[in-house]
């Protein structure tokens, strides 16, 4: 091929793209794009919020923390963080166990196992807590020997904690899983050919590179094991000032027609939430170095 002709097909004019990029929207649509989401935020999330912490002010600082100060509320109050306090180091225990054995291990059923883990945030909750009344209530073999001991599970403390790990079981575990299968398993055969044993192992080696993502899980299993209402419902028996903890307590006040009393518990139990994602936030930040470095490695 001569240069006049190769210099003539430089010349021509190339087809133009048939696809546009996504990100070359026009400004008009950008704009659109941005307001919806805005809108989005502001009346699903920021209003709700607005007129939460309104309503619970509603009378004044005074009324607000007098509700608080009641003996039923301050039972829902240290009930939900008990409640928390016991189901959330379980679920992390059992997350860090989960995770370990999906990553760590080649066997049959792995994906079956999975969808398991999965399974809570596809059932209901109020299901969730049906099943656990048909295995644990007085009416079954299980329940009906536990209470002829002095050990029931439903309408009682031990229930709800079952519900609550239930529901917020895969958080951590979703946490972690994606971490560790990324790091691999080089470092651990390496420590195990050298004579570490399990423990070791696990927490000289495994446990630094998932801290961070462990951390994350666990607080966004404590926010919603504060805020879980429909499993802890059908379970507790709404016995106020035993069973009733945080949610359940809301509703009993806002059906007995007392607005500020349940808006005030309610700013209380949004508080606690939006502490923990705070809380999450500040790590990220604070440690995004980190973490960049663990997931790049």
């Amino acid at each position: 091929m001569s240069d006049a002709t190769s210099a003539t097909i430089a010349r021509a004019p190339q087809p133009r793209a048939r696809f546009r990029n996504a990100t070359e929207e026009t400004p008009l649509a950008r704009a659109v794009l941005i307001a919806l989401a805005v809108g989005g935020l502001l009346l699903l999330i920021f209003a709700p919020l607005a007129v939460v912490f309104a309503e619970a002010l509603a009378e004044g600082w005074g009324a607000a923390v007098a509700s608080l100060g009641n003996r039923d509320a301050r039972s829902a109050i240290q009930l939900t963080l008990l409640i928390t306090a016991l189901a959330v180091p379980l679920n992390a225990a059992f997350g860090i166990a989960a995770a370990w054995l999906i990553t760590k291990f080649d066997f049959r059923g792995k994906a079956f196992l999975i969808t398991l883990i999965d399974l809570p945030f596809s059932v209901s909750p109020v299901v969730a807590g049906l099943c656990i009344i048909l295995l644990f209530g007085a009416n079954s073999l299980i329940g009906g020997w536990l209470v002829a001991h002095g050990l029931p599970i439903v309408f009682a403390i031990p229930g709800i904690v079952l519900a609550t790990v239930f529901v917020t079981f895969p958080f951590v575990a979703r946490e972690l899983i994606p971490v560790m299968i990324e790091q691999g398993r080089a470092e651990e055969e390496a420590a195990l050919t050298l004579g570490a044993s399990g423990w070791r192992i696990f927490l000289t080696v495994t446990l630094p590179n998932i801290r961070w993502a462990l951390l994350y899980g666990t607080l966004l299993c404590t926010a919603r094991a504060m805020g879980e209402f429909g499993a802890v419902a059908v379970v507790s028996g709404k016995i106020r000032g035993q069973t009733a903890t945080m949610p359940i307590t809301i509703e009993m006040l806002y059906n007995e027609y007392l607005s500020v009393a349940a808006f005030s518990m309610a700013a209380l139990l949004t508080a606690f939430a939006l502490l923990t994602l705070l809380l999450k936030t500040m790590l990220e930040i604070r440690h995004a170095d980190q973490l960049a470095a663990t997931r790049r490695h």
